[in-house]
C-alpha cells in the first residue's frame, strides 16, 4: 500500500523520468534537465535552479472524486484509510531564449505522452508501493487565466507552461494494532449452585 511519503515519490518520479527523457537524443538543449520545486524556488525566477531546466510545480492537490467512494468501502472492510488524491503539476521550460524553452517544453509533453503510466521501476522507491500499483499522469486543460493567477501568487513573471494531472495517487492510513480481547471480572460474586433435583433449594 502506498504510504504517506506518495505525494513527494510522485513528484520525484516525474523528475527521475522527465530528466531521463532530457538526456536521451535528440536533446532539447544542452545540459537540460527537470526538477521538482516548490513556490518559493520560483520567486526569484531561476535563481535555484540554472538554465536551461524544466521546473515541475505541485500547485493543487485535490480528492479524486471518482474513486473517493470505492475506496472509503474498501476501508470500512480491512480497517483501514484509503485517501485517493489527483495531484495537479505545472511544467514549466527555462532556457536562454525562446526556441530553447519551446524545445524543452515540446521534448517534455513528448516524454509524457510516451510513458502515460508510472509502476513499478518507474515509481520512486521512498514511497511503499503495492506491486500493482499504478498512477496516470496526463496532460490537463487548463485556462491560461487559471495558469496567470498561479504566477501572480508565485510572484514572478508568467512564463509559458502546460499541467499534467497525476492520478491516482492512494494515501493509505497505517495499520491499526489489533485490540486484545478484555476479561470482565467481578469481585465479591460468588457462583450459582444450581440444587440437586429434588432437593431442598
Amino acid at each position: 500500500m502506498a504510504s504517506f511519503e506518495a505525494i513527494g515519490a510522485v513528484g520525484k518520479s516525474l523528475e527521475r523520468l522527465l530528466s531521463a527523457g532530457f538526456a536521451d537524443p535528440p536533446a532539447p538543449a544542452s545540459g537540460a534537465k527537470a526538477v521538482l520545486v516548490r513556490s518559493d524556488d520560483l520567486k526569484d525566477g531561476a535563481g535555484f535552479f540554472a538554465p536551461p531546466a524544466l521546473t515541475i510545480f505541485l500547485h493543487r492537490v485535490a480528492p479524486n472524486t471518482v474513486m473517493r467512494s470505492a475506496w472509503s468501502g474498501v476501508g470500512s472492510v480491512d480497517g483501514v484509510a484509503h485517501t485517493p488524491l489527483d495531484l495537479h503539476y505545472l511544467f514549466t521550460p527555462w532556457g536562454t531564449d525562446a526556441e530553447s524553452e519551446h524545445r524543452i517544453l515540446g521534448r517534455a509533453i513528448q516524454i509524457m505522452e510516451t510513458t502515460p503510466i508510472l509502476s513499478g521501476p518507474l515509481l520512486y522507491p521512498s514511497a511503499t508501493w503495492a506491486p500493482n500499483e499504478t498512477v496516470q499522469v496526463v496532460l490537463e486543460e487548463i485556462g491560461t487565466e487559471s495558469i496567470m493567477r498561479v504566477f501572480d501568487k508565485l510572484t514572478t513573471d508568467y512564463r509559458p507552461s502546460v499541467s499534467y494531472v497525476a492520478r491516482v495517487a492512494r494515501l493509505d492510513g497505517r495499520v491499526q494494532a489489533p485490540v486484545s480481547d478484555v476479561t470482565t471480572a467481578i469481585r465479591g460474586m460468588r457462583p450459582s449452585v444450581t440444587p440437586p433435583s429434588g432437593g431442598a433449594p
